[in-house]
């Protein structure tokens, strides 16, 4: 799957059949993304592609050396799963 990063759109995503599945964030302050919001179409779920899309983005919040805040609990119950980000996400 082809995970693409729309920083204008401020979104990662990815084209499936005419859909989009897609995890969106916003900049709260400098150097910290907000992930928000993931979604992935009903015949594309269960598959693992919300996984890849919040590998995504915390793989470029890796690479940056950014923090983030787990706003959408499908990036929260990733995180729990992946300690490995935890050193990257903003204390709230």
């Amino acid at each position: 799957m082809n995970i693409i990063h729309d920083k204008d759109d401020l979104r990662f995503y990815a084209e499936l059949e005419g859909e989009e599945a897609e995890l969106t964030y916003t900049y709260p302050e400098e150097g910290i993304l907000d992930f928000d919001h993931t979604f992935v179409p009903k015949k594309a779920r269960g598959q693992g592609l919300a996984d890849d899309l919040v590998k995504a983005g915390l793989e470029f919040v890796k690479k940056e050396n950014y923090k983030f805040i787990p706003s959408c609990p499908v990036v929260e119950a990733f995180v729990k799963r992946h300690p490995e980000y935890n050193h990257y996400q903003e204390e709230v």
